[in-house]
């Protein structure tokens, strides 16, 4: 029987998370369950998880599978994708609140006015965003694979980006392409600015400085290294030096410190007062959350079939490409 999270979450409380770990690895053999989780999400949530990832490898893990329940520690649009791909498996998240601004910044209804002043181009659209505007799209990308798929377009078709405009103009001005691009930006990226980045440079002068694409063209323009957070990850694998400065979702530090211990992480400042630029959504995955939503099977996500449909097809091209 379901149990109501409320009167549990006190005695949930106070479990450690080493007993809270136990459990929900009981539950995963119970339930036949595949747990993903983002880089961005807390340290407790990815040691637990089955796979971290970023939005092209959860994608993928979503899509291939042997699960009958998939657990989906990230933001809606993550979980959402996980059910478009499989409408018959039970896709449940911890907190179904943890939503993604990015993509609420780009309502349907408004992209599909956008999209119709440009009746010749073709939709690319980032995975930060809802199944609607999936549907209304020709082909979706993640921040992994969008110079991939571009580069897969003829370079007379014209383009319509969205909803990120600092990846699409990251990508643009990366192949020389001009793109149509909706005025979207992920809040945790765009909050790092120039003057406080060069300053940390100049504080760590030792240290490499390495961005997401989702950051302001003035912040990329002093990056050693621009790329998705996994190809981030793999740099600081890679890369012989020894210090970075990392502008991104800080998150993703405590997988880039597991591999490479020896090495110093210092997550990129985005103001004085606010020396990290963190994704509050991300960070309402909790331990506790995870363990409750499993116990209960809830939340689970419930897409309309129709909606489902339409958007499935953008989702199958993107992995398809790349």
């Amino acid at each position: 029987m379901a149990r109501d999270f409320a009167s549990n979450s006190a005695s949930l409380g106070s479990h450690s998370h080493e007993e809270l770990s136990r459990r929900i690895n009981e539950l995963k053999k119970e339930m036949n369950a595949l747990v993903l989780a983002h880089y961005y999400t807390v340290p407790e949530i990815q040691q637990v998880a089955d796979i971290v990832g970023d939005s092209l490898a959860l994608a993928r893990a979503a899509e291939k599978n042997d699960a009958d329940v998939i657990v989906f520690a990230g933001v809606y649009f993550m979980a959402e994708t996980a059910k478009i791909l499989n409408p018959s498996k039970l896709v449940l998240m911890p907190d179904a609140f943890a939503g993604c601004p990015l993509a609420d910044s780009c309502p349907a209804e408004e992209f599909k006015r956008f999209k119709e002043q440009f009746p010749e181009a073709i939709v690319i659209t980032y995975i930060n965003s809802t199944a609607e505007i999936k549907a209304l799209s020709d082909i979706t990308c993640t921040s992994s694979n969008a110079e991939q798929i571009i580069r897969q377009i003829p370079a007379g078709q014209k383009i319509i980006f969205g909803p990120d405009r600092n990846l699409g103009g990251y990508i643009a001005r990366k192949l020389g392409r001009e793109m149509i691009l909706w005025p979207g930006f992920c809040y945790v990226h765009d909050a790092f600015s120039e003057p406080f980045i060069l300053k940390a440079c100049a504080e760590h002068p030792d240290a490499e400085l390495i961005a997401h694409p989702e950051c302001r063209e003035e912040v990329l323009r002093h990056a050693a290294f621009t790329g998705s957070t996994q190809a981030l990850l793999q740099y600081t694998v890679s890369s012989s030096a020894k210090k970075f400065i990392v502008a991104t979702e800080p998150g993703i530090l405590y997988e880039m410190q597991r591999r490479s211990p020896e090495k110093t992480f210092i997550p990129a400042p985005r103001d004085p007062d606010n020396p990290r630029s963190v994704c509050t959504q991300m960070k309402q995955n909790t331990l506790e959350k995870l363990y409750q939503c499993m116990l209960d099977r809830k939340p689970a996500i419930v897409i309309d079939e129709t909606l489902r449909l339409a958007s499935l097809g953008s989702i199958r091209r993107m992995l398809e490409m790349s």
